[in-house]
């Protein structure tokens, strides 16, 4: 094709629609070498600004899914999955994905490390001793087919184009476009070779996308991309102006999930999203009729013990503990400082600024300032509180989980920072804001 990277730059900075053959000619040249890393940022700042229509978001995923390998399945049920765009205490897939397959779908989960103020997957599987979260392709099959599920770091054989645009986007302040973490996100779900997709699409102070308006956008754009280019995905907003387990970090959220899927903890938050995400794939993979019927399969699987079950299997299959389910207290690193922080006043928690509890996080330990950073998985926040809650002498805002008293009162202080006090209750809103299928399309 005799088309000029420069040209097709110069075409979008000027407000045109690019062509399908353009998008594939400029994702190829990225991928293959032939586009250098100054034009990638040009045409990132000019989709920054211009935006794409929806035929380009298209093609620029599809263009993007195909610049690696594109995984595809044999198995005796639906490929499904599900992508959170972040949060504080979103330790969601280490639930879902074993209820899911104890419901018969099959969840080959691909995902990412923190980002920001948000927690990473990867990095509370890394928490796990011996689990391997980045195993070679047989492995990975192996897995996903004989236990229903395999969640597992981005290989560099999916979907490359997407790696090295995003590193070049992070540099340059173009992350923030809509068609560009459309086209990201849905590369490497395309690539796995999934045959459903929910999205959890989080909105509030500890979301990427803060106001209501901003995640309806998002969450459109991923609904209709995906469907238009074959995918069937719905997406549910959910709220992220608390924190949405008690607990923020790595290991202490592992914790929370086995916690969560042997019944000892319950948390109606948490619940409710896992619940309905599980309903959404289930229903997409067309196991159930409806999502109530999703609802009604789902609560069966995590009251029966079976998630849990196939919870402990994965982890087993991946080279952690045998015994990990039953034992989780005694493989997991715990911090040798543990500290109450109490607020400064009696009284309801008005608000939270979810926000400042993920940067607590990263503060002790548990996140990354740089890329080439070392984690402790030991650190982190427990027993937080939320809207609503009532604290005081008996009721602290949260446990803190330190390396050493310097961070323990650092974070102590931010967590106070974070916290608003007042003397009546707040009313609550629902966790989950908005539904949306194929028929925004």
């Amino acid at each position: 094709m005799g088309f000029l990277p420069q040209e097709i730059i110069r075409k979008k900075r000027d407000g045109a629609a690019l062509t399908e053959e353009e998008i594939f000619f400029l994702i190829e040249g990225l991928t293959r070498g032939r586009v250098t890393e100054g034009q990638a940022a040009a045409f990132a700042m000019a989709v920054f600004f211009r935006g794409m229509g929806l035929d380009e978001r298209v093609a620029l995923t599809e263009a993007m899914m195909r610049s690696g390998e594109v995984l595809q399945w044999d198995l005796p049920g639906p490929v499904l999955d599900k992508h959170s765009t972040g949060g504080v205490g979103d330790t969601v897939s280490l639930a879902l994905a074993p209820a899911v397959a104890a419901c018969g779908g099959y969840v080959p989960m691909i995902s990412g490390r923190g980002l920001g103020h948000t927690g990473g997957t990867l990095d509370k599987l890394d928490a796990i001793p011996g689990y391997v979260s980045q195993p070679d392709a047989g492995t990975f099959r192996a897995v996903t087919r004989n236990v229903g599920c395999a969640i597992i770091g981005q290989t560099g054989d999916l979907a490359p184009a997407d790696k090295r645009l995003y590193a070049i986007r992070d540099v340059t302040a173009t992350v923030e476009s809509i068609p560009l973490i459309t086209a990201s996100i849905l590369s490497k779900k395309l690539a796995a070779g999934l045959e459903g997709l929910v999205m959890d699409v989080k909105v509030g102070s500890g979301a990427f996308m803060a106001s209501l308006e901003e995640a309806q956008s998002l969450a459109k754009s991923l609904v209709t991309v995906a469907n238009r280019a074959g995918l069937p995905t719905s997406a549910l907003l959910t709220d992220m102006d608390a924190p949405l387990a008690s607990a923020a970090g790595n290991a202490v959220e592992v914790a929370y999930a086995v916690d969560y899927l042997t019944g000892r903890r319950r948390e109606p938050r948490f619940h409710e999203v896992t619940m309905r995400l599980g309903a959404e794939m289930l229903f997409l993979g067309r196991i159930v009729a409806s999502i109530g019927d999703g609802r009604v399969r789902m609560e069966e699987a995590i009251a029966s013990g079976r998630a849990a079950e196939r919870f402990g299997m994965m982890v087993a299959a991946l080279g952690g503990p045998t015994d990990f389910v039953e034992a989780s207290e005694r493989h997991l690193a715990r911090a040798p400082v543990v500290r109450a922080v109490h607020a400064h006043r009696t009284g309801f928690v008005t608000s939270v600024d979810t926000r400042a509890v993920g940067i607590a996080v990263i503060a002790l330990g548990g996140g990354r300032t740089r890329a080439e950073d070392a984690i402790d998985h030991a650190v982190g926040l427990t027993d937080l509180a939320g809207p609503g809650d009532e604290v005081g002498p008996g009721r602290p805002l949260a446990i803190v989980h330190a390396r050493g008293e310097g961070a323990a009162d650092a974070a102590e202080a931010t967590l106070r920072r974070a916290y608003v006090i007042g003397q009546d209750k707040p009313a609550g809103r629902g966790i989950i804001l908005e539904r949306m299928a194929e028929r925004v399309a």
